[in-house]
């Protein structure tokens, strides 16, 4: 169970200005009211109305990005949990890994990607999102098979597309790990030793 508490103070909409508070009625409108507990925004949105001007931005930004893209939901997921493995991000994982399951992607392919564990897919399409999302999430580019084989399956736009989610979801990441963002009461945590006092962070003291 996680016992994580976020670094940055909760928020509640009637702690910010206009800007913000039209953040907040954006996000839920758009995404539902269940991102409210306890009177706050959860996941990484109680950090964009931290910061209205740019959480505008980025809610905008991943909202495009997941309702309004020519590749299809199931593929959307698929990469968006592949990212969030891969940074061991708790809540993203959480929230995308039902998603998923939801969307069509089958329980061994989405407990295999939460392994660290190279699923088997048996579909060109799925093969080509996790390749690709995968291999970004890596080494941040694609080498040439693994961009065509995306390119063969999505075009020009989709790719495109679908290289700004993990993108996306890689920023997402970032917020969620850096704030320390608890998964729900009762949630257990699905990577607990990455992000216990003992974590292994790279990179050396600033």
């Amino acid at each position: 169970m996680s016992a994580r508490a976020s670094r940055l103070p909760y928020l509640q909409r009637d702690d910010l200005g206009d800007e913000g508070r039209a953040l907040w009625d954006s996000i839920t409108e758009s995404r539902g009211a269940g991102l409210v507990s306890d009177g706050h925004l959860v996941g990484p949105f109680n950090a964009f109305v931290h910061a209205p001007d740019v959480g505008a931005r980025l809610a905008d930004l991943g909202a495009a990005l997941r309702f309004r893209t020519s590749v299809d939901r199931r593929l959307i997921e698929l990469a968006i949990i592949t990212v969030g493995a891969h940074w061991k991000a708790e809540f993203e994982w959480w929230a995308h890994a039902r998603m998923a399951r939801e969307h069509g992607v089958p329980d061994a392919v989405v407990d295999a990607i939460g392994a660290g564990e190279t699923p088997a897919l048996e579909s060109e399409d799925d093969r080509a999102v996790y390749h690709l999302a995968h291999q970004l999430a890596r080494a941040g580019r694609l080498d040439e098979a693994t961009y065509r084989a995306a390119q063969d399956r999505l075009g020009d736009r989709g790719i495109v597309e679908l290289v700004s989610l993990c993108g996306y979801y890689t920023l997402v990441s970032f917020v969620l790990n850096s704030f320390q963002v608890p998964l729900p009461a009762g949630v257990e945590e699905r990577w607990p030793d990455a992000n216990g006092p003992d974590a292994n962070v790279t990179g050396g003291k600033p």
